[in-house]
């Protein structure tokens, strides 16, 4: 539980996806005092449009926090009532805006914000899946004290794990939620009480900003190797998805391993076999095997299971572009 020192001091949570969701249930479980959530406004999904709520909302809703959902926080109104709201400190999580120097000038403990790096590393909106991607030996998550610039804040604290290989975006992203969580209530009692340590990060990361990813990131090319592949794929699972052509149609690959080749193989992206054991494809370097995909109109299935009701050629070219 939290100091009793702490229990006064209102802190405002600011988040949108399932990733700021650990944060902001580890909070209110500790004693914290979230006078208010702010998460980007309901959206409608599918046929029906339905609204769907964000899952800060649901989880601000479960917990009886008040939920509020601008269009965008740099209006003058929004402002306006934050600062009415006097909060201590500003948590930050995943929000899915710009925050304006107004409001990170407005707490006087500042804005903290949780991001799934370790800064200076990763700068940018997708630094979960890059890691994995890039085949890193390690990673983790930062607090850093938020200024105008994107992730450049001075850092408080990190934690960092290894990686393992085997790692996909969605796991890694679930870890780094939860350890994210953990580290946010180690940090706070040091920032409450000053003896927080503030270190400036230098003006450039030494990796390129980790952009939001969109799906295009996922055609595979073949002419590179198949270990990069490999990682793409596990990178880009479940979301946006690595992907490439079998016939015209979009094939998209949910898993994926690497093989070397005992000779040297055929053209990039010419199937090699394709059996129970995986849909064997070659690469600029080495093979890669394709074991669990989804063929465009059908479910995901492991490729025996594929290939019972899809005949592959040895031989067949998967394509970077669709066939119109």
């Amino acid at each position: 539980m939290i100091s009793d020192n702490h229990k006064d001091k209102k802190i405002i949570y600011m988040g949108t996806p399932d990733f700021a969701v650990p944060a902001l249930t580890a909070l209110a479980d500790s004693g914290y005092t979230v006078t208010g959530v702010v998460t980007q406004p309901d959206k409608p999904k599918g046929r029906g449009k339905v609204m769907l709520k964000t899952p800060v909302k649901e989880e601000a809703e479960r917990l009886g926090i008040p939920v509020w959902q601008p269009r965008r926080v740099r209006e003058p109104e929004f402002i306006d009532f934050l600062k009415e709201q006097k909060p201590d400190m500003i948590v930050v999580a995943a929000f899915g805006q710009i925050i304006p120097k107004d409001i990170l000038d407005l707490p006087p403990y500042g804005c903290l914000n949780i991001h799934g790096s370790l800064l200076p590393k990763y700068r940018g909106a997708s630094p979960i899946q890059q890691a994995v991607i890039n085949g890193d030996k390690e990673t983790g998550v930062t607090i850093m004290r938020m200024d105008v610039g994107l992730d450049t804040g001075d850092i408080i604290s990190k934690k960092v794990i290894p990686l393992t290989g085997e790692e996909t975006g969605g796991s890694l992203f679930d870890t780094i939620s939860a350890l994210g969580a953990e580290l946010l209530l180690e940090t706070i009692p040091s920032v409450f009480e000053g003896t927080a340590t503030y270190e400036k990060q230098p003006a450039e990361s030494p990796t390129p900003y980790a952009a939001m990813l969109k799906k295009e990131a996922g055609l595979l090319d073949f002419g590179k190797s198949a270990e990069e592949l490999e990682r793409l794929v596990r990178g880009l699972c479940p979301w946006p998805g690595a992907y490439t052509y079998l016939n015209g149609k979009t094939l998209k690959i949910w898993k994926s391993r690497v093989e070397e080749p005992e000779e040297i193989a055929g053209t990039p992206g010419q199937i090699l076999r394709a059996d129970p054991s995986g849909i064997a494809v070659s690469c600029g370097k080495g093979i890669l095997v394709l074991t669990e995909v989804q063929l465009e109109g059908r479910k995901k299935m492991a490729v025996d299971a594929f290939l019972r009701g899809c005949r592959v050629e040895k031989g067949t070219m998967l394509e970077n572009l669709r066939n119109e």
